[in-house]
């Protein structure tokens, strides 16, 4: 009988490479396969065992290359041929990534996992365009929302969101329209900070700088993957940017005011 293999749940980070962890090279050093997102990068994957066998199982926005169904069933798959098997997503697996769907298939099927967290572009994204999600001033907490609805359930409540300092709202960029609409609906004022951060972490990294008035004109050619946060510290924007000297938008007020 084949000994089990063993599962690692790791998150590649943002984007930029060397934001992988350092425990995360390791494994992807050890691996026999790796199972990757669509939007890891080649440098990433390049750290891989050269002998290893590289999967693309990452999904478009329009389409889905393998089922999440079908990734589990490669992950126990391969993990019950005594394969050392990393599953490789972007971010962090846990937030957004539907990781503890697999860690749960994996439970399930009685094969050893380890989760190894990345650094999300939640804080990130933020980070690389000089808005810190907190600040001492400005705002003491942050709140983490999935800009992508899957269905009228999903949908987040919008009342209490628009009481939250700061929102950073992952994927969003193709429902901006949608999120934009729902805050100043329920109360955000339109001159409220708004930055769009596109590609974040990486040499092709967008920012545009605006507020809930024109944050949706602003940045109506931004492509995904791509952050958007709402809040007083968006303001910080181009005081503090030090990774693009290019941030460009209208922001007709200064931060705290």
């Amino acid at each position: 009988m084949t000994e089990l293999g063993q599962v690692y749940l790791v998150g590649a980070g943002p984007g930029d490479p060397e934001l992988l962890t350092l425990k995360g090279w390791r494994c992807l050093q050890a691996a026999d396969v790796v199972l990757h997102d669509r939007l890891v990068s080649s440098a990433v994957l390049a750290m891989a065992n050269p002998n290893a066998l590289l999967i693309n199982v990452g999904k478009a926005p329009s389409r889905q290359r393998y089922p999440q169904a079908a990734i589990n069933a490669l992950l126990c798959e391969h993990a019950q041929a005594g394969k050392i098997v990393v599953r490789l997503k972007g971010g962090d697996p846990f937030v957004f990534g539907r990781g503890s769907e697999e860690a749960q298939a994996l439970r399930a099927a009685g094969i050893p996992y380890t989760v190894v967290p990345g650094v999300s572009s939640a804080i990130a994204a933020p980070a690389y365009a000089g808005i810190p999600v907190t600040h001492r001033n400005l705002a003491s907490s942050f709140t983490v929302v999935a800009g992508q609805q899957q269905t009228e359930d999903a949908q987040p409540n919008w009342k209490v969101l628009a009481q939250s300092e700061t929102l950073v709202f992952l994927m969003g960029v193709a429902n901006l329209p949608n999120i934009v609409h729902s805050l100043r609906e329920h109360g955000l004022a339109d001159t409220t900070p708004a930055v769009v951060i596109a590609n974040a972490t990486t040499p092709a990294q967008q920012v545009v700088v605006g507020c809930l008035q024109n944050i949706e004109r602003l940045a109506q050619d931004m492509q995904p993957p791509a952050t958007l946060v709402v809040g007083k510290v968006a303001a910080l924007a181009h005081q503090l940017d030090w990774f693009v000297s290019s941030a460009v938008g209208e922001m007709p007020f200064q931060p705290g005011s």
